[in-house]
């Protein structure tokens, strides 16, 4: 609970530099300040606690997950320190809004009630809606503002929805308490109880980008700034799948069969449609889109096996998957603003001009694509043995052959940088870009060989 603390005063802080006109500080104290939270939220590890009339626990779960969270969120600030280095005067307001995203998601790890995750996804969310269309002179990213907020409210809808049908049938909010309501009642529960378990499903396929509430994704993360694209495809999706397994896990254990046939058709859609999609695609972002959806379909079988130890598979998916993309973005950001535009021949003949920056990148697709020694080849893999245990055989089948289908896609920036011709353009590399490359590429390769290091730890 402490660190939700920590962080929400670092919020303050950004607006209080702004006031003191101290806005140089704000990106080097706010990299000190997240790792001092970093090493600080460790310390809860087995140190189980309930804060806030029980609404909020924190366990080992919510302590991993939270490390990721700010872990993600630490590098990238150090992004953004060149990322909005021309647009400083507006920091103080980005960084801000950035931290609150983090406390949104720091609540959905920890939430023990209903209502603590509607306020946690919602202070994410609005927080991300501003974000996504920051850059008001440009129509794409007034437009995926406009969307998200659409298409976010309108789900919220179904989320609040749910939430109060849950509440009308059980008579609480607590997830302890429905979950015994659940357990007590599991062979006569009212249809408006597993109504409200299917409409909050539903909510929670939508902020995971899953299908069929996948449509925002593509046109929201073209649109939005390369740093918040980054941000939607790590910080808000690892948020948004770990409050959802520990929704069904902690809640709907004994009302499963009505959401598991959603899921389960979610989980074939996704990872079809993200993967067919991703094929045709020669926006970078886009692609990246589409990729995310096909993981988020991948991640659904780890929701949908939660019987088994499901917990370190999601977090050592998360991870591998998160430092892959966030290497991904780092190239993409100084090759974008080199190139002045977003599609795939951008990275042209980089492999000539920039030999290091192709490696990392090329080395962040065959993580993504699931490819050792990377740590996306045994994300995929315990996850899969997962669902097997658990007797999801065709939906392993269909998400293997999508991976498979996936590699089609993921060397199309590997053949560009290394079988087309180089561009007339000068990437510059910057310290702040060079940094998180490494980070990520190391713990990538490092996660791959030796897996346990994740895997033990839940």
């Amino acid at each position: 609970m402490n660190t939700l603390i920590y962080v929400s005063c670092l919020g303050f802080f950004c607006m209080i530099a702004e006031i003191l006109n101290q806005r140089k500080l704000i990106i080097p104290v706010l990299v000190l300040a997240l790792a001092v939270i970093f090493g600080l939220n460790l310390s809860d590890w087995n140190h189980g606690q309930t804060y806030f009339n029980n609404m909020v626990q924190v366990d080992n779960f919510s302590v991993a997950f939270s490390g990721l969270a700010i872990f993600i969120t630490l590098l990238l600030f150090i992004l953004a320190s060149e990322f909005y280095a021309a647009s400083d005067t507006h920091i103080s307001d980005y960084s801000a809004i950035i931290i609150f995203i983090l406390c949104g998601a720091l609540m959905m790890f920890n939430f023990n009630n209903l209502a603590m995750l509607f306020i946690g996804i919602e202070t994410l969310s609005i927080s991300l809606y501003v974000m996504a269309g920051s850059r008001r002179f440009e129509v794409k990213s007034n437009e995926a503002g406009f969307k998200y907020f659409l298409m976010g409210s309108f789900m919220s809808g179904f989320l609040l929805f749910g939430i109060a049908l849950i509440y009308g049938a059980s008579g609480t909010f607590y997830l302890d308490k429905i979950y015994q309501y659940t357990q007590t009642n599991s062979a006569n529960l009212p249809v408006t109880f597993h109504v409200g378990a299917v409409l909050i499903v539903f909510a929670m396929l939508f902020k995971t980008s899953s299908a069929p509430f996948h449509f925002w994704a593509p046109d929201v993360y073209e649109g939005s700034p390369t740093l918040i694209t980054a941000m939607m495809s790590t910080l808000v999706k690892v948020a948004a799948f770990a409050a959802f397994y520990r929704l069904v896990s902690h809640t709907f254990l004994y009302v499963f069969p009505s959401v598991e046939t959603v899921i389960a058709i979610s989980a074939v859609l996704t990872v079809s449609i993200g993967n067919f999609i991703a094929l045709n695609q020669t926006n970078f972002k886009r692609l990246l889109a589409y990729s995310g959806i096909s993981h988020a379909g991948y991640l659904l079988l780890a929701i949908i096996s939660l019987r088994g130890n499901t917990e370190s598979s999601l977090l050592y998916y998360a991870v591998g998957y998160s430092v892959s993309t966030l290497a991904a973005f780092s190239v993409a950001m100084l090759v974008f603003k080199a190139a002045g535009n977003e599609n795939i021949d951008a990275l042209n003949g980089l492999g000539k001009k920039n030999p290091l920056m192709a490696a990392t990148l090329t080395m962040a697709m065959l993580s993504l694509a699931g490819i050792p020694p990377f740590a996306g080849f045994f994300g995929k893999y315990y996850i899969f043995s997962e669902a097997m245990k658990n007797g999801y055989f065709y939906l392993v089948l269909v998400a293997i052959i999508n991976s498979i289908i996936g590699v089609f896609y993921y060397f199309k920036p590997i053949l560009a940088m290394y079988g087309q011709p180089a561009n007339e353009v000068d990437v510059k590399t910057n310290y702040a870009n060079n940094l998180v490359l490494w980070v990520c590429l190391a713990l990538s390769l490092a996660l791959g060989l030796f897996p346990d290091l994740i895997v033990g730890l839940l």
